[in-house]
């Protein structure tokens, strides 16, 4: 856990000038479509998470995981605020399993963005959001570029590969490092 993103970060990170360089539509329109069940791994307050429960619409769901309590209560404050808590499902897990069993083989779409570096077995991270995905079910990274290196990255994806998954391409995200993956 001393890796992990501390709370009063997690209001920084919803700033508003954020979107103009990482806007979560942007990033998440290619992948994510209405009726769909995502998964927004490490969710904090829900800078991705709030965009998701729209572009899901109210059909979909998002399930939101995160280590820390007081990022997911934020996360529910806002989406309640924005009408979506219908939406959003959180779920607060712990640093050695997401605990997820209700939900193995029923996510479409999963979102690890800037988080994957904060945990301390990757793979089994991998192989967790590999059970929950459906056959067919996508799993985008993204890591911030500078705070991640490049050689640091090509080993998160060879322990995705390892877990499975099948790499994909590498999309464009500003200022980040990003990798796509499928659940053959």
């Amino acid at each position: 856990m001393e890796k992990t993103c501390p709370v009063w970060v997690g209001y920084l990170l919803l700033s508003p000038l954020r979107k103009m360089f990482q806007d979560p539509y942007k990033v998440l329109t290619p992948y994510v479509k209405k009726g769909m069940t995502v998964m927004d791994l490490g969710s904090a307050m829900g800078f991705f998470s709030l965009p998701l429960a729209d572009l899901v619409g109210p059909e979909g769901k998002v399930v939101c995981v995160d280590v820390q309590e007081k990022m997911l209560a934020g996360l529910e404050k806002r989406a309640k605020k924005a009408g979506l808590n219908d939406r959003i499902e959180t779920h607060l897990c712990s640093a050695e399993s997401m605990n997820l069993n209700g939900l193995r083989g029923n996510i479409d779409f999963a979102l690890a963005f800037a988080m994957v570096h904060e945990v301390q077995d990757s793979a089994k991270l991998f192989n967790e959001v590999y059970e929950g995905l459906r056959p067919g079910g996508t799993l985008l990274v993204v890591e911030p570029e500078g705070h991640v290196s490049e050689y640091d990255f090509a080993k998160t994806i060879s322990v995705a590969e390892k877990s499975k998954f099948k790499f994909i391409n590498r999309p464009t995200v500003a200022k980040s490092l990003g990798a796509y993956f499928v659940k053959m």
